[in-house]
């Protein structure tokens, strides 16, 4: 199980994600959400502009590379 995520979330930050299906992938989150049954979720976007949504728990917060 990942390890939660190492600094606070906030919108603009950078990420890396580092569990589950976006494993590798990294850029800035844009849009964070707590859904019904509790999970944060995060919407990130790639340097070339791909969206994709994953689980706050799955990233790693970083300074921008």
């Amino acid at each position: 199980m990942p390890s939660p995520p190492s600094g606070p979330i906030q919108d603009g930050a950078h990420c890396t994600v580092v569990a589950g299906t976006h494993k590798g992938k990294s850029g800035t989150v844009t849009d964070i959400n707590t859904s019904k049954t509790g999970q944060v979720t995060i919407t990130v976007v790639q340097k070339d502009g791909v969206r994709f949504k994953t689980l706050a728990k799955s990233v790693v917060m970083s300074a921008k590379a």
